[in-house]
């Protein structure tokens, strides 16, 4: 009995309506904070996850994870593809020409990036193909002079699937009558569209078209790789450019978008350590609670002193009932933010709809909406660090409440 008599008491101190109703009104405030803290935290988490996810899987599905390039083109790329796709990590390869160009359509001018592709080859290192509303990467045949932009650039332009655009790339060409740029007339075949600033600046088009266009015969640009682990880029890419020697260049994802991964990581730490200082703050409001509750409970834990319970029974009472208000807390808030972190996505999206206004510009932001991944591991540190606060902050309350003197009390009742 003496063994349950901490829980028994401690939760009935928890029930029991207050003659002292501050001392009510900061119970609440403090397992409000818990569960607002929590929550939160789940939540911001979850939104950090889930840009970290969309980098991964959207940004980098479309840009190489590395490339290896030769200055003046490579010629015989077949064979070197063979070879890197026989290497450890490496799944793909596929060869591309990089241009940089500006369309033009009625008056309209869009910087931008064209990538030549062949399809094949393509699909293999990219998921472009599978984010297509409209067209085919197949619609990209040599000499047909087609292109695939993205939907961004397509809506800035004013142009859709059957329009022409007119490509400037800046290389001039010299004729009798002056220097002229060099432009190209493309029929644009698809669109592509996968939510990120890409869709604004990156069209694709026949590598073979791309070769009579920058005048490069059979030569490619490069060959783009792709990796089963993104961590690996640098460290692979530097290997291969060593193992072929001189002449040979790799440039991974880590020099395009790898601050962006590196920002978005250390914004995870950093909003995670300022919003645990929230729950903490919530959690160590239970101290100041407790130490009015000790004082309003001095003739009680005389008698029960009295009547034999021990300096650790007492401690234990106001243990439990500290650990019971951050318990509820932590529970309310986990339901919360789970909620929240499952479904925001949607209310934001929703919101959007309803008002017009647009959260995320995806000509600032590498995407267009709000990503949300839930990640058990983090509500698992979330709800272990807020319990061992709110353990913490019991502590010197019930140690307080374990010295109280039964004959100092009892002399004056």
């Amino acid at each position: 009995m003496l063994d349950r008599l901490p829980f028994l008491i401690g939760l009935r101190y928890v029930r029991a309506k207050r003659r002292n109703h501050f001392i009510s009104f900061i119970s609440m405030t403090s397992m409000l904070g818990l569960m607002l803290g929590v929550a939160v935290l789940i939540l911001v988490l979850s939104v950090m996850n889930g840009f970290d996810h969309e980098l991964r899987t959207r940004v980098l599905g479309m840009v190489p994870h590395t490339r290896i390039e030769q200055p003046q083109g490579m010629s015989d790329w077949k064979p070197l593809a063979e070879r890197l796709t026989q290497r450890e990590h490496v799944l793909a390869a596929a060869p591309y020409i990089e241009q940089q160009g500006m369309f033009s359509v009625g008056g309209r001018n869009e910087g931008g990036l064209v990538w030549g592709v062949d399809p094949d080859y393509e699909k293999r290192v990219s998921i472009i193909a599978q984010h297509m509303p409209q067209g085919s990467l197949d619609d990209l045949t040599p000499g047909d002079w087609n292109i695939v932009l993205g939907d961004l650039l397509a809506r800035n332009l004013g142009v859709g699937v059957g329009d022409q655009v007119t490509l400037l790339v800046p290389e001039a060409s010299i004729t009798p009558g002056g220097v002229f740029p060099r432009l190209k007339r493309f029929t644009v075949s698809g669109i592509f569209k996968v939510g990120a600033d890409i869709d604004a600046r990156l069209a694709y088009a026949n590598i073979q078209d791309m070769q009579t266009l920058a005048r490069m015969g059979d030569n490619v640009g490069g060959l783009r790789l792709k990796l089963d682990d993104l961590f690996l880029a640098s460290e692979l890419t530097r290997d291969i450019v060593q193992e072929l020697g001189y002449g040979y260049r790799g440039i991974d994802w880590t020099y395009t978008h790898g601050n962006l991964f590196q920002a978005i990581q250390m914004e995870k730490r950093m909003i995670g350590l300022l919003l645990m200082v929230i729950v903490a703050v919530a959690a160590f409001n239970i101290v100041s609670t407790l130490v009015m509750v000790v004082t309003d409970k001095h003739a009680d834990i005389a008698i029960l002193r009295t009547i034999g319970a021990t300096p650790r029974t007492i401690m234990g009472i106001f243990i439990v009932q500290g650990m019971t208000i951050g318990l509820i807390g932590i529970v309310i808030g986990v339901i919360l933010g789970i909620v929240l972190a499952l479904s925001v996505s949607d209310i934001i999206a929703g919101f959007e709809a309803l008002t017009g206004i647009q959260f995320l510009d995806p000509n600032v932001y590498f995407i267009s909406y709000l990503p949300s991944q839930l990640q058990w591991s983090d509500v698992g540190i979330i709800v272990a660090a807020a319990f061992g606060l709110s353990f913490l902050s019991t502590l010197y309350p019930a140690w307080r409440a374990a010295r109280v003197q039964p004959a100092e009390v009892l002399r004056y009742e």
